[in-house]
Formats: C-alpha cells, sequence, structure tokens
C-alpha cells in the first residue's frame, strides 16, 4: 500500500502507556506501583550514572540494583550477563533509562525472562515505542519482533535531555525521522502509520535546528521528543526495509555507531526507493519543506551537523564488499527489488559522504 491510500488496511495499535512532559520523571515510582512492580533492576550506561542514581532515590527500596553495563548493538555477551544480574536481583520489572543501547538490553532481558520494562529515553532513538529487539553476534546483527519485548511505560520528560550533545541529538534525530521515512513506504504501512510519520518528520525537522543552535531549548527539546515518539509509534506499527537492513548490517558487521549510520545511510536509502515510492517520498518532501525528499534529508543532516560519510565514523574500505554480501543476503521487503550492483553504489556513496544519487 505504498502511499498509505485507503483501498484497505490493517492497524494494530500496540498497548504502551506513555506519560509525556517536563518533570514526569518525578512521577517514576507511581508508575512502577501502578505496574505492580516492586524490585527493579535500573539499566543504564555508565554515562547515564548520575541520572540513574537520582532514578534510584525516587525508587528507593523499590530499586534493587543499577546495572550500567549497556551497550551499543547488544552483543549477545552482554544480554546474558544481564540477564543473570535480573535473576540474581530477583527483580520482577526493568526500568531502561537512556537511548538504545539500553533499551535494547532491556529488550534482551524481557525476551529470556518475560519481565515487564518501563522505558525512560534520553534520546530519539524510538525503540522504546517497538517490540523490535535486536542481538549482535559474532559480528551479525539478527533482529526479531515479540510483544514480550514491548514496555509497558515510557516516561517521556524533556527535561532529561537538555544535556544531551549537539551530534547526539542531531544523529539521534534524524535516526528518528528514517522509522517514520520507512514506514512510508513499508509494505503493511496504513493511513495512520502514514499521518503519524508526515506528523513526526516535520516536528523533528522544524525543531532539531533550534536544538542544536539552542541546546538548552526546553520547547525545542519537547517538540523533538513528540517527533520522535511518533516516529516510534512508525516502526513499531510497520515492518522494515532497506535502510534498515543497511543499518543492522553495518552497525552489527562494523561496530559503528547506531544514530551514526542510520543519518548518514537515510538520504542514499531513499533515493534508492524514490522511483518506486513516489508517494511516500511526497510526504516526506511536504514534511521537509523541500521539494526533493533525499536530498532534502541529505542537505538537513548537513545543516544539523551531522556526520556524512561512513569512513568518518569508523568504517573501513575493506568492509564494503562484505557490507553488500550481508546486506543483500536475505533482504527485508523493500519497495525496489535489491540489486547487488546498485547497494554497492549506495554504499559508495555513503562511505566517501557524496550527496545521494538518481537510481
Amino acid at each position: 500500500m505504498q502511499g498509505a491510500d485507503l483501498d484497505g488496511f490493517t492497524h494494530t495499535g500496540l498497548p504502551v502507556r506513555v506519560v509525556f512532559g517536563a518533570g514526569v520523571f518525578e512521577h517514576l515510582p507511581r508508575e512502577v506501583a501502578q505496574l505492580g512492580v516492586q524490585r527493579v533492576l535500573l539499566l543504564c550506561t555508565p554515562g547515564q550514572r548520575s541520572t540513574a542514581a537520582r532514578a534510584a532515590a525516587l525508587l528507593g527500596a523499590s530499586c534493587v540494583e543499577i546495572f550500567e553495563g549497556a551497550v551499543m548493538h547488544v552483543p549477545i555477551e552482554s544480554a546474558r550477563t544481564a540477564t543473570t544480574a535480573a535473576r540474581a536481583a530477583r527483580a520482577d520489572g526493568l526500568l531502561a533509562l537512556g537511548g538504545g543501547s539500553t533499551t535494547g538490553l532491556a529488550k534482551a532481558i524481557a525476551l529470556e525472562t518475560g519481565l515487564p520494562i518501563i522505558a525512560v529515553p534520553t534520546t530519539y532513538a524510538g525503540s522504546e515505542m517497538t517490540p523490535i529487539y535486536g542481538l549482535t553476534e559474532a559480528g551479525v546483527k539478527r533482529t526479531g519482533r515479540d510483544l514480550r519485548v514491548l514496555p509497558k511505560t515510557v516516561l517521556y520528560d524533556p527535561q532529561l535531555s537538555l544535556e544531551l550533545p549537539a551530534r547526539t541529538s542531531a544523529t539521534s534525530g534524524m535516526n528518528a525521522i528514517a522509522h517514520a521515512v520507512e514506514g512510508l513506504y513499508a509494505q503493511d504501512t496504513n493511513p495512520v502509520v502514514a499521518l503519524l510519520a508526515e506528523a513526526g518528520i516535520r516536528a523533528l525537522a522544524q525543531h532539531l535546528p533550534a536544538v542544536i543552535e539552542r541546546p538548552r531549548d526546553l520547547s525545542a527539546r519537547s517538540q523533538c521528543l513528540y517527533g520522535a515518539w511518533l516516529c516510534g509509534i512508525v516502526l513499531g506499527s510497520v515492518g522494515m526495509s532497506l535502510h534498515h537492513k543497511l543499518c543492522h548490517t553495518l552497525g552489527g558487521s562494523c561496530n559503528l555507531p547506531h544514530a551514526e549510520t542510520h543519518s548518514i545511510v537515510l538520504p542514499h536509502a531513499a533515493a534508492y526507493n524514490a522511483g518506486a515510492a513516489p508517494l511516500a517520498m511526497e510526504r516526506v518532501a511536504r514534511a521537509l519543506g523541500v521539494t526533493e525528499a533525499p536530498r532534502g534529508l541529505f542537505e538537513l543532516a548537513q545543516r544539523l551537523g551531522a556526520p556524512l560519510a561512513l569512513q568518518r565514523i569508523g568504517m573501513r574500505a575493506e568492509d564494503l564488499e562484505r557490507a553488500v554480501d550481508l546486506a543483500t543476503q536475505a533482504p527485508y521487503f523493500n519497495p525496489r527489488a535489491v540489486q547487488r550492483a546498485d547497494i554497492r553504489n549506495l554504499l559508495d556513496d555513503a562511505f566517501f559522504g557524496r550527496a545521494p544519487r538518481s537510481y
């Protein structure tokens, strides 16, 4: 249903409680109690330790341990260690505090234990609104869907993002936009998803520049978090396509930073699919306020100061062929057929940071 027309569609709303607004972090004890959770394992990265300490103070005796071992792309070894910690602490609930790495770790534990997740995002990752999990083993990232990993409650407090560095804000926001762009040409897209996707892209495109210029602008932060929430709903509601396949491949095989990889690849994946998904690209362009979606995405990343080249974030030229091989094996649904030669060109452009080409 490219373009999300009204010929017939199916939409399933996901059962997540969302509490949004400046200061809602203080309501954490209430939300934990509402789920009937009494022993919380608090998950974070080392960089989130101070905010985790605040959360632990709010929860008091309900917080049984802080596990600060969340790692990008959720290596299987990290997931096993955290699951063991959850069982040893006799936790009956998980609190994921931070970005996609922490949420991903919570999901890995929930997949094994069935423990409920409460998520408090501090970036614009969007994974807190999805039943999608990812695990990396032996340099290969595999993903799946399971309602056991969908957080029960999400607290969106823009105050927690005020210290988010400008570059992380930019790439995290572009990552969220990527979810919405792919949702518009997903095999199972629908009019509800299309509305959410366009609104999410617009909110982020309009307000991310203000966040970069004025990092402590709470109003702009609120709008970006709102946009990320909408884009996260899109990601959780429909299937993924070429862009996410490429980013999962690059992240797992080359250990590239997640948000930066999404930010770099997005304009090129959009260009690859533009001819096969014209109505989706019209919506993206309208949300961005431009005439051509792929170039508009590239120029937005430029304006935000986000990295434009995979070689600038740690990818090696000798890894390109392996990435092409992995990306073209068992491809996700895509509106345009996945052709090896064109995927090689796409990744070559992304590697060197060229503007997206026409296909």
